[in-house]
């Protein structure tokens, strides 16, 4: 299939394909718009199932970074990288080197950050042979404590003003305690939200494919582990995703019993409809791209430079941005992630920053 006749193009500027087989790298790296500055998103390595899977989710990941940074009112485009391969059994010092020498041969046209099978030290890898490379910077982090420029407790933490903000305008409650949540995926992401929501007094049910996660929230957490079936059907009050996306489909919705969907994984729709078929079936979704946005916040004020307290109050104007984005969807009868993607629109298409 052509990239130009896929279903995910949505007039994306660039999409590049690298291979070596020395070190067996197979990646795509997808830029979507760069109006408003240089795009910027994470690399991701998984095991996809084909390559056509992989193409399409970075064709996807690329266009939410374009209306995530938007949205969050940073001078940033949106792009993607994927490296195609088992980030535990695939990945080498070689292969993220020779990764880092195709970064560098799109001349900052975009610049890679952390993401699902990546870590900052494989960022720093990369950085050996290019500069194009973000959030691998020893700094002071949101919390006050020293960051090895890991994106997550931004993420995490962004995520965490979200989900309030949702559960205050769906449940008319502004605090969490006693709240079921169900969070799909407990990573670097997951996990930290889910310390956030146990000091806040919510009951958290998790589940990952790693059993090592879901033990240690069981044990740290006070946490009830959930298999990966019946994760989003759980009676519960709220579902947090924050694994991989495309999981709120025609399959899965009429299952869920959650009032509110507010979780940090990218793309969580599977197709535009979904989003009126939860607002149709009373569901309150917080648009992915505008809850998730702390990391791409964090690492952009890691770039221009700025104290935590700044990067802190903008990660915290996420709150502000859903707030608006409810409150449009109830005026105007439009499902939320169809408002947020107006409102990204409206400041990235006509931008000539």
């Amino acid at each position: 299939m052509s990239v130009f006749s896929h279903p995910e193009f949505d007039l994306h500027e660039q999409v590049n394909y690298f291979h070596d087989a020395k070190t067996g790298l197979k990646a795509i790296v997808a830029v979507h718009n760069s109006n408003r500055g240089p795009a910027l998103g994470g690399c991701r390595m998984w095991n996809y199932a084909s390559d056509e899977e992989a193409l399409r989710d970075v064709l996807r990941l690329s266009k939410g970074m374009t209306y995530k940074s938007a949205l969050a009112n940073l001078d940033l485009g949106g792009g993607k990288s994927v490296i195609i391969g088992d980030a535990r059994a695939h990945k080498t010092e070689a292969l993220l080197e020779m990764m880092g020498r195709c970064l560098e041969s799109l001349s900052g046209r975009y610049i890679a950050a952390e993401d699902s099978g990546t870590s900052v030290p494989d960022l720093q890898i990369m950085g050996r042979h290019t500069q194009y490379v973000a959030g691998v910077t020893e700094r002071t982090g949101i919390d006050g404590q020293l960051s090895n420029g890991d994106p997550s407790p931004a993420t995490a933490y962004g995520t965490f003003i979200g989900l309030k903000a949702a559960v205050k305008h769906k449940l008319g409650r502004d605090d969490l305690t006693g709240l079921k949540v169900a969070i799909q995926g407990v990573g670097n992401v997951g996990y930290r939200l889910a310390e956030h929501l146990h000091v806040a007094g919510a009951e958290l049910y998790v589940t990952d494919i790693h059993q090592e996660q879901v033990d240690k929230a069981v044990s740290k957490l006070n946490a009830t582990a959930v298999s990966a079936a019946d994760i989003l059907s759980l009676d519960v009050d709220i579902l947090a995703p924050c694994a991989l996306g495309a999981i709120l489909n025609d399959k899965t919705i009429p299952t869920i019993k959650a009032q509110v969907i507010a979780g940090a994984s990218n793309n969580q729709l599977e197709s535009a409809h979904h989003d009126m078929m939860l607002k149709e079936r009373g569901i309150l979704y917080a648009p992915d791209f505008a809850i998730n946005a702390g990391g791409i916040i964090d690492i952009f004020y890691e770039r221009v430079g700025h104290t935590p307290a700044k990067v802190t109050a903008h990660i915290e104007t996420i709150a502000e941005t859903l707030a608006e984005i409810f409150i449009r969807s109830d005026e105007s009868g439009l499902a939320t992630g169809a408002i947020a993607n107006q409102l990204a629109e409206e400041r990235f298409i006509l931008s000539t920053v």
